[in-house]
């Protein structure tokens, strides 16, 4: 069975210190290290949360002697944006429905008080 890419996705987005090291990596390359350097937490706990971001497809991790730099994988992220984009053009033709139902509204309204003015 295929992996749902998506969901493991959307499951690691979901926790706020993976999005917080996402964004991190947005900026470039860092070292574990570096990426733990913002949280009051232990190496291994930022490891756990790069592993679930490894394992989603999210960023990569490199070896460059002793240095292991993670970068972003962003192709993952893009999945994500395909995916609300569909709901995105849901929502605004829903919105643009309602904006012209409105304005119908207030054609009415200013057509009666003029009549009754």
């Amino acid at each position: 069975m295929e992996q749902d890419h998506l969901s493991a996705t959307f499951a690691a987005l979901a926790d706020p210190t993976r999005r917080a090291i996402l964004a991190r990596l947005s900026a470039g390359e860092a070292t574990v290290t570096a990426l733990a350097e913002p949280f009051a937490m232990s190496l291994p706990a930022i490891s756990k949360h790069l592993k679930v971001l490894e394992r989603a497809g999210l960023i990569e991790r490199g070896r460059e002697a002793q240095w292991r730099p993670c970068r972003l994988r962003p192709d993952r992220l893009r999945e994500v944006d395909d995916w609300v984009r569909q709901y995105r053009r849901f929502w605004e033709e829903r919105f643009d429905r309602l904006d012209e139902y409105l304005r119908q509204l207030q054609t009415r309204e200013k057509s009666d008080d003029d009549g009754n003015g």
